[in-house]
């Protein structure tokens, strides 16, 4: 009977030191990406792929803060869980609407659409164009059998001006708008085409949009960052500037946030929508929001809709603004 007490306490003991050896591993892992984000780290391909996640490590944490703490692991669960209390602080505002400014100006209709290397149905896309009384359509990867579709299903009767730079593969973008276009460069020498221009609203008013999609950062970090950096930062004047396309970047990045501190507002997030995923199409890898409306802090934004568009791994963003003029 001894021996046999002996070995039961043994084995608890064992079990013990097994239980602390992987919740000390877990929360290592936890605490590595929690302060990735919370020290504004994007790092390499790997590490922003970790930093996309983070709502996800978000509920992990606090998951395993509060199994540690039932355990009695209280050094463990407590660390947990301060991190995954400000990761809370910091995702859980994107889920509610903001204050909007005054909401004097223009209406402005907009639309971003991934087109999957150009596969996707340019039916859907042009009856998205028309279901929402669309002004203006950001296109990412765009190419010119895409261009062709897009015309043929009528795209350019609704939207006739247009500025396109088609390319092989996921490299091309473009921009159609009902309103004349005046060309810019605004984001010069991208690693992917990411046009831009001036759309005349009539009356003297004006916008500036550019087409965003930089180069992926699981494919190159350093020139993901490069590409971001190109695009234009805010300004005090008018016209406004709007940003619309695949970022490749979710609002945990900080290589997209420092937009965000430089004048603008993300269009899902100000209306409370920040947390809708935006690719892939499917549950694997887990579903992020990397596509985006970024507008003027000025502009209020009235309307804000994930669509599926079939035939693509994204889904398009739809976005209702009030431009000042």
């Amino acid at each position: 009977m001894a021996e046999a007490a002996l070995e039961t306490r043994r084995l608890a003991g064992w079990g013990r030191r097994l239980t602390s050896a992987v919740l000390v591993v877990l929360a290592a892992a936890f605490v590595f990406a929690s302060l990735l984000r919370l020290l504004g780290i994007d790092g390499n391909r790997y590490t922003a792929a970790v930093v996309a996640l983070t709502p996800y490590v978000t509920v992990a944490g606090v998951v395993l803060g509060v199994v540690a703490l039932v355990l009695r692991r209280w050094w463990t669960g407590g660390v947990v869980l301060l991190l995954a209390a400000a990761l809370v602080a910091l995702i859980v505002p994107r889920a509610v609407a903001d204050d909007q400014p005054a909401k004097g100006g223009r209406p402005l209709r907009i639309l971003s659409a991934n087109l999957y290397f150009g596969q996707a149905d340019a039916k859907a896309v042009v009856g998205m164009v028309r279901d929402h009384d669309v002004e203006v359509l950001s296109l990412l990867e765009l190419t010119s059998n895409a261009v062709a579709a897009l015309d043929a299903a009528g795209l350019f009767t609704l939207l006739p001006n247009r500025v396109l730079h088609a390319m092989p593969g996921g490299a091309g973008s473009g921009l159609a708008s009902k309103y004349p276009l005046s060309e810019l460069s605004l984001a010069n020498r991208s690693k992917l085409a990411q046009p831009s221009a001036r759309v005349d609203l009539g009356d003297g008013a004006a916008v500036e949009v550019v087409a965003v999609h930089p180069v992926p950062p699981t494919s190159s970090s350093t020139d993901w960052r490069a590409d971001l950096d190109k695009l234009p930062m805010a300004t005090a004047d008018l016209p406004v500037r709007l940003l619309a396309g695949d970022f490749n970047a979710t609002l945990d990045h900080a290589a997209l946030r420092r937009f965000l501190d430089g004048g603008y507002a993300d269009a899902a997030a100000r209306t409370g929508n920040g947390l809708k995923p935006t690719w892939p199409d499917g549950i694997f890898p887990p579903p992020v929001t990397i596509d985006h409306v970024l507008v003027d802090d000025r502009v209020a934004v009235n309307d804000y809709q994930v669509l599926d568009i079939p035939g693509s791994d994204h889904s398009a963003i739809f976005s209702g603004l009030i431009v000042p003029v």
